[in-house]
């Protein structure tokens, strides 16, 4: 097995929040953000969509993708609740819409995750689920929450890390899945590729 530091990792996103959960595991990388197409066709289910996407972004960068060794990781998280995905909010008011859907319920956070390594030429997909309960809200909470700017870029208009956990009464399943990067699925789909998070 060759060890992590022979080959670096390439994340196909610009999200901070996936750049920080990736840091957080002492692997050296580098970011090259995709401007990969992310429609999806309404009849595809929620595990098709992110892991359609995650793939979508990994690709998208190949080309700018200078050291032929890396391993390319892109990632895509979605909110699903009653069967409806609710992705980025466009506004504040669908912003209030979607915490309004949200609140007091419980809902599903599916993220995808693509690993293509250009040397061997080979793709591994996979995604994650967890199920995330929202305490009851009232319209000003709701609104607060908005003013606060935080779910202005957030799959389903909350952050799990940030004060959206003061919303969150449980979950089940892994937590940083709902951040926007399940890491015991990225270690273990990086250890096909000969990346050790934990052996170095």
């Amino acid at each position: 097995m060759e060890h992590h530091n022979t080959r670096h990792i390439i994340l196909a996103s610009g999200s901070p929040r996936r750049r920080e959960l990736l840091a957080s595991l002492g692997l050296p990388f580098e970011v090259l953000v995709s401007d990969a197409d992310e429609s999806t066709p309404p009849e595809w289910t929620p595990e098709a969509i992110v892991r359609n996407l995650a793939l979508r972004k990994a690709e998208a960068v190949i080309p700018s993708a200078g050291d032929r060794n890396a391993v390319i990781v892109g990632s895509d998280t979605i909110v699903v609740i009653d069967g409806m995905v609710l992705g980025k909010p466009v506004d504040e008011q669908d912003s209030a819409r979607m915490l309004n859907l949200l609140q007091g319920r419980t809902h599903q956070v599916y993220t995808g995750v693509a690993c293509i390594g250009l040397a061997e030429g080979r793709t591994l997909v996979d995604h994650r689920m967890t199920s995330v309960t929202m305490r009851a809200m009232s319209e000003d909470e709701i609104s607060a929450y908005i003013a606060t700017g935080e779910p202005a870029d957030k799959a389903g208009s909350y952050a799990i890390q940030g004060l959206g956990a003061t919303l969150v009464e449980e979950i089940a399943g892994c937590y940083f899945n709902v951040v926007g990067l399940p890491l015991s699925l990225l270690g273990s789909m990086l250890s096909g590729f000969g990346i050790s998070v934990l052996n170095r």
